[in-house]
């Protein structure tokens, strides 16, 4: 049992971390990425789900935001500037 300044915070194998279920003592748990606890196989495999639609999501944006700027590169590359000295005169009354 937990006393002192631990005995607030919950243990992070206290509950699955997708419905929230307690984990019981004599129970299994799934774990995945290192230290993420689920109730069961299937509240596990919903959150590997989830990841990986994000991951795809992330990927599609990454590639298309790399496709904009490869346009915004090739728009620079295609505008004509001229390098030189300026001289400013004015004349003052």
């Amino acid at each position: 049992m937990r006393q002192g300044y631990y005995a607030d915070k919950p243990h992070f194998l206290d509950s699955c971390s997708l419905c929230r279920k307690a984990l019981g003592q004599n129970s299994d748990i799934y774990m995945y990425r290192g230290d993420t606890p689920f109730c069961s196989q299937e509240c596990r495999q919903e959150q590997i789900d989830v990841d990986e639609a994000n991951q795809k999501r992330w990927k599609i944006s990454s590639k298309r935001s790399n496709t904009v700027k490869d346009s915004s590169k090739e728009s620079d590359t295609n505008k004509a500037v001229r390098t030189g000295t300026v001289a400013v005169a004015v004349a003052v009354a």
